[in-house]
């Protein structure tokens, strides 16, 4: 039941007394609408992550910073008491920005787990920002027009690691290789 459906029986309803059937209905349509809303927004975030692209294990195999950037506050909160969890408070942090507005170009290290729809515009960033020496994982899906330097598990579990230096030749040899 969408927005409009649910404001159609809104009106119906207005003024009235809900019979059985009534506030049925409404029950239906408002469960109807808060899965909706924890489908689109929350569970995303709520999916098994590979261990390998949590920030907490990134801290825990020595790479430093460990910072993670989110928006939602729910995951904001989920990921600081997993890092309480897991010994490292104040050590992991986790801010509430924006990764497109984050400056990125004194990142050596960067996970992602994205959807394929963002990867096209955050392999731009990505190339503008990162140093040569920079590498990105990336988890569940690949960047689409980048050439992994290695890939490491399979399924759901799978990771593909780039060198920034050798994404960067690549785009230059394909640039100079095609008809202007």
């Amino acid at each position: 039941m969408d927005a409009e459906e649910l404001d159609e029986l809104a009106r119906r309803l207005q003024g009235r007394a809900l019979s059985g059937g009534g506030l049925l209905q409404l029950a239906a349509a408002t469960g109807l609408a808060a899965y909706a809303v924890w489908a689109a927004v929350l569970m995303p975030g709520f999916r098994r992550v590979p261990l390998r692209l949590q920030v907490i294990a990134a801290y825990k195999q020595g790479l430093r910073p460990a910072v993670g950037y989110e928006l939602n506050p729910w995951l904001l909160r989920l990921s600081s008491y997993r890092a309480w969890k897991a010994g490292c408070n104040g050590q992991v942090s986790f801010l509430k920005q924006d990764l497109w507005k984050v400056n990125l170009s004194d990142c050596y290290n960067v996970t992602v787990f994205l959807a394929p729809s963002v990867k096209p515009p955050l392999a731009a960033k990505l190339l503008a920002e990162l140093p040569d020496e920079a590498r990105v994982v990336a988890g569940r899906f690949p960047f689409p027009s980048w050439t992994p330097t290695s890939t490491i598990g399979k399924g759901l579990d799978q990771v593909w690691a780039y060198d920034m230096k050798k994404v960067r030749q690549a785009a230059q040899s394909s640039m100079e290789g095609s008809p202007v």
